[in-house]
């Protein structure tokens, strides 16, 4: 059974205590895959709605992006995975992208709204 734990806005599914580990690596991992047209990296702009591990370190990513028609809709989600198939714990990944709920900017991390002058 999966444990659910927020965190900033954001899901993460942790299988087990044990899973955190990867989680914090998946996340690392995220953080190093920027919007093209936002210098802030896309987990502080909250595109990434979900994380789940399973048992067999497989990586499971619900992710958005700003607009539907955003020309990045091929790029990014491909760059997440591959972020996170770089981990070596990881057995494979997968990003799955969603539009509902849309994003807006009240999912963005205080820290992205400072870099971006939004306060």
């Amino acid at each position: 059974m999966e444990e659910q734990v927020n965190n900033n806005s954001q899901n993460k599914s942790v299988v087990n205590p044990s899973k955190q580990e990867l989680y914090d690596k998946v996340v690392k991992a995220i953080k190093t895959v920027y919007d093209p047209e936002i210098p802030v990296d896309i987990w502080e702009l909250g595109l990434i709605y979900d994380i789940q591990i399973t048992e067999e370190n497989e990586v499971v990513v619900l992710m958005t992006l700003t607009a539907p028609n955003c020309p990045e809709a091929g790029g990014l989600p491909f760059e997440v995975e591959q972020a996170i198939k770089s981990i070596p714990d990881v057995k494979d990944a997968k990003v799955l992208l969603t539009f509902d709920p849309p994003w807006d900017r009240s999912r963005m991390s205080d820290i992205a709204r400072f870099e971006l002058g939004l306060f």
